[in-house]
Parts: structure tokens; sequence; C-alpha cells
């Protein structure tokens, strides 16, 4: 049976902003397509009438547009080009640079029939209709042949050449980016592939899901969520494909009906999974080369609902600095921390919520530490960076490794430094403690909002008071907050009343940025984390509130008299120098 003939869909100046589309822009007025471009050129202001007549002139000699004349000279560039098209054919123009095409809509054409049309589907518009951005959109050609080829209908907009000629070679790009380190027994695990489709249809969904990883990996993102979903109207099931960039989960593309069993199969059989297993989770882990980067991805399968869901991790090894002073540490802040960490014995905490960058923190102070003079040990779960010359060992709680058995048996092994990667019950709480009390250093993460609320939790695990007291050197507190974008942050004023409603101690105005978006942060305003961060180190009189049991809150007023800057006042500092924004700050640490 023959598919339905798809049209070509009618496009108003409106739709690109009903649409809820970043980087489309709406015809300035209605042209048609009778106006010449050199005339709209004019309209627009990109072109004085003198330069036009001109290049009319030349082109008439030449053979050649006047347009392209125009362009050649230098008087006009791509981008104006492409506004001028858009607006005679009364169509949207799409920024590629700021527009964030789909690539599940993207992979529907080949790169090599994308670049015979000079066009590329870059998002759905609606659930049978293509948004298809074009250099040339009067090539009507074009238009039916892409609508045959993907059997949906095509709303036609502009985009410069130069861009899609660029997200062509992203498109070839990703085809090859993303090559499996270890391709072994893949061969024998095609056949075992129920919830694939015809042998046919594999090659679009293994380009899909690499094309994805490879996506989040170019925006730096930590985590891609492939989320099961039904669609209200047909109850259809969809994957929504989410990716975590900067700590915020943002929405990337949705995989259509047809390929959600082989996208969910094909990342299951990347990371050793066993696929015919859909009621229980599952976890695994898989090794890539992106663009010649290595990239481990850690794959938990969840099932919900509506279907399997999957989450990828991303450890991105270059991408992540294990260097203090460039985490965002103020200085009185990194001397308290190092002169912690730097002593022979003792115990030093970092704390946070999950996400916050704690290991990233603990890598730091023991890169700094890493001497061969040191006997390292670590227990994680999982390991997530190896680090050379640091006995590194993975927690495997069915083998009945535990955090506590394995810091009993590090106790045995001679250790000077031993990091627990979190302390999450009462034993390993207290062979912890008790390691610090006999002559090693301990680092560690716990689960606390604040500084001194790891003293308090401590105790209510059951510790003893007089040891938390006498083994806890230093507790750091932190937060990842988005740094702005230095090429769009807009300079503004915050009053000083704003500043008291959040609950700073402000008398005057404070000049400060605020986010804007543009294409190099993608419409996002930020690019990038810097740490927030609250070291408390314990001293006679905050050990004497711990032997009193006293509250978090008492401890943590103690700690400000002594010097210590709370989270929200480190954060404020980093938004006076331009670094982030009040906003984020209220996000990042729960304030209003």
């Amino acid at each position: 049976m023959s598919p339905p003939k798809p049209h070509l869909s009618a496009v108003s100046a409106e739709d690109g902003a009903e649409a809820g589309f970043t980087g489309v822009t709406a015809p300035r007025r209605r042209g048609g397509s009778g106006r010449f471009l050199t005339d709209v050129l004019v309209d627009l202001g990109f072109a004085g009438r003198e330069a036009v007549d001109a290049a009319a002139e030349e082109s008439r000699a030449s053979g050649l547009p006047a347009e392209r004349v125009l362009l050649d000279k230098g008087v006009i560039n791509s981008s104006q080009l492409s506004r001028a098209i858009a607006d005679r054919y009364g169509l949207d123009h799409i920024d590629l640079g700021v527009f964030q095409a789909d690539m599940a809509a993207v992979n529907l054409l080949s790169a090599s029939a994308a670049k015979r049309y000079s066009a590329v589907p870059i998002a759905y518009h609606d659930k049978g209709t293509l948004l298809v951005a074009m250099a040339d959109p009067a090539n009507v050609l074009a238009v039916d042949d892409i609508a045959l080829m993907t059997h949906l209908d095509v709303k036609p907009a502009v985009a410069s050449a130069e861009d899609i000629a660029g997200l062509i070679q992203r498109m070839n790009r990703f085809e090859d980016a993303v090559q499996e380190a270890v391709a072994e027994g893949e061969e024998e695990a095609g056949p075992e592939v129920v919830d694939l489709r015809e042998s046919a249809d594999d090659a679009p969904v293994i380009k899909l899901v690499h094309s994805i990883i490879a996506q989040a990996a170019e925006r730096g993102a930590s985590d891609i969520h492939f989320v099961p979903q039904a669609d209200e109207s047909t109850r259809a099931r969809e994957l929504r494909v989410r990716m975590r960039v900067d700590g915020v989960l943002i929405d990337a593309t949705t995989v259509p009906k047809r390929m959600v069993s082989g996208v969910v199969s094909r990342i299951k059989i990347m990371a050793d999974l066993d696929i015919s297993e859909r009621r229980i989770p599952q976890d695994g882990r898989v090794s890539l080369t992106v663009e010649g980067r290595q990239v481990d991805l850690r794959v938990v399968s969840m099932p919900s609902v509506h279907g399997e869901g999957v989450v990828m991790r991303i450890l991105d090894k270059e991408a992540v600095r294990f260097e203090l002073a460039k985490l965002g540490f103020q200085e009185e802040e990194l001397n308290r921390f190092r002169r912690a960490f730097n002593r022979a014995y003792g115990a030093v905490l970092v704390t946070g919520p999950t996400g916050s960058g704690k290991s990233t923190s603990l890598y730091g102070a023991l890169a700094e530490i890493n001497t061969p003079e040191k006997n390292i040990i670590t227990i994680e779960d999982p390991v997530e960076y190896q680090v050379s010359g640091i006995t590194q060992v993975q927690v495997n709680n069915k083998a009945g490794l535990t955090f506590a058995a394995g810091l009993r048996a590090m106790m045995r092994a001679d250790p000077d430094v031993m990091m627990v990667g979190e302390i999450r019950d009462r034993e390993t709480a207290q062979i912890a403690i008790e390691g610090a009390l006999t002559g090693h250093l301990v680092l560690s993460t716990l689960h606390t909002n604040d500084a001194p609320s790891a003293i308090t939790r401590l105790i209510e695990m059951g510790i003893e008071p007089f040891l938390v007291a006498s083994a806890i050197d230093c507790i750091v507190a932190q937060r990842l907050a988005r740094r702005l974008c230095p090429d769009c942050k807009r300079r503004i004023i915050i009053p000083a009343a704003v500043l008291c409603d959040h609950g700073f101690k402000a008398k005057f105005d404070i000049e400060a940025f605020e986010p804007v978006g543009c294409g190099r942060c993608n419409g996002m305003g930020y690019r990038g984390r810097v740490g927030l961060y609250e070291v408390m180190n314990v001293t006679e009189a905050i050990r004497e509130l711990a032997l009193q049991r006293a509250s978090a809150d008492q401890i943590g007023s103690r700690a400000v008299l002594e010097g210590m800057r709370r989270l929200r006042d480190d954060g404020l500092e980093k938004v006076k120098t331009g670094l982030t924004s009040m906003a984020e700050i209220a996000r990042v640490t729960g304030s209003g």
C-alpha cells in the first residue's frame, strides 16, 4: 500500500512564535514572490540602492544573480541574504546558531540528500509535519522529495546556506563520531535483539542513538534521560529525550513511536544489559570514543507505567577539572580547606546534595597530596574516575563488599590517606571516625544541606559526640551554580530592598548581571558552572557545642562569628563579580 501523498503546509508569519521555537524570526512583513530580492534587501536596510543598481549592472555582464554579486563583494552576508529570502516569500527565518535542531528529525534525511537539496529537517512542527530549513524555499521539487522520503508534511523555513552546510557537516560527523571502544560480542548479540525492527531499520536506530550521545557530549551534558510517555490524544508510546546541561534538564528531542523499542534495545545492547528483561531495573557501563575523546557511560534502565526508560550518566574524563583553584573557591576558603587535608590525620567531610560536585572536590584534594611517599586508598560506588598512583576499590554489595567492609580492609592495608565515597550508615561512620582518630587522614562525603548540619547528622547516626568533636577537622558544604555566558550577559542594578527581601543584609544597591541567551550558550544565558562553598573549621568552641549536642543553627552562628562565609554569602560575592546571577543563587541554595 503506497503512503498518502504529502502536501506542502501553509506557513504564516506567526508560526515560529506559536510553535515556541528559539531562533525563529517571523518575516517583517508579508511579501510575495513577485518582489525582486534586491528590493527586499534595500527595504530591510541590508544594502543601499546604489550598491544594488551597480550589482544589477554587473549581473547582466557576468550572468550571476545580483544578490550573488552583493554577497561576493561583501555588501551583504549570508545571514542577511537568507533573511531577505524569508521576507520575500513570507516564511520564517531560522538562525541555526541559536536554534536547537531535533536530532530525531534531522536523522530522517540522509546527509547526502540534505546536501543535494541544501535543506535539513530540524524539528517536528506537529505530529505529522516537519519543519525544514532550506536555503532556497522556491525549490518545490526538493520540498516534494523530502515529503515523500519522510512520509510527512513539510513546513519550509529559510536558513543561510552556510548554517545549513554546517549542520550537514555535523550530521556527517555524528555518524562517525561515536565508535564503540569495545565492540566485541555485538555480532553474537544481533539475533537476540527481539525488539529491533527489521535489519533495514537498524541503521537509523543506531545512527539516532549515536547522534544523541554525540550531541550530549558536544553540549557538555552530564546525563541523558530517555523518558517513556504516552501521547494524550493517540495514546501512542513515545520516548522523550532530555539532557542535563550545567545541572538543569532541558528537552532535546522526542523519539517517534516507531523507533522507541529499537532505541531502548540498542542502548541496552551497548551496556551489555538483558534486553528481554523489562520488569526490573538494570545497570551497566560502556566506553565510547566521541570525536577522539574517551567517554564512559553509566546506564540504568527503569521500568515505568508507560514502558522502559533509560538514564545515561556521561563521565567525560577530559572535561573534569581536578584543580581546586579552578573550581570556584575563594582564597580564604581554599586556604582553610587545604590546611585541613594537608594534615597527617583527622577527618575532612564534603557535604551537599547529589550532583553538587562533592567527589570532584575530594579528587582535587587527593590530586594535591598524591605523592609517592603516601599510600592512598579509596572505596567508591562506583569508581567514576581512575587516578594513577591511588588504589581505588569498587563497592560490590552482591559480593559483600560494602563501604563498611571495604573500610575495615583498608585499615589493615597500611594507608596514609583513606577516601570513603559516601558515609551512608552508622557502621561506615564509626569506622571512618575511628580511622581519623588512629593516625589516618580520612576524606568522605555526607548528604547534608550545610556544614554545621554534618556534625548533628553524625551524632544522630549514633556516633558519640566526643568522637565527632575529636575526629572532625573541617567540613565543606557546596553547591554548583551556572556561570553566566560572558558573551551575552547584561549589566543590571539590584536594589538594596530586593537583596533584603532575599535575606541579605544590604544597605546599598549592587551592580550585577543577568542572563540573556545567545548562540554560544545555546540560548540558555549560562555556560559552565562555578562552585559555591561554605568551609567550617572545627575549632575548640565548635567542639564544645558538639559535646553539648547543640543544634546546627547554634553551631552555624558560632562558625560565622569565627569567620565562616555562608553558602548564600559566597554566592552573593560571585554575583557581584559577574560569575552568576541572583536568580541562580536563589535556585541552588533554596532561598526565595
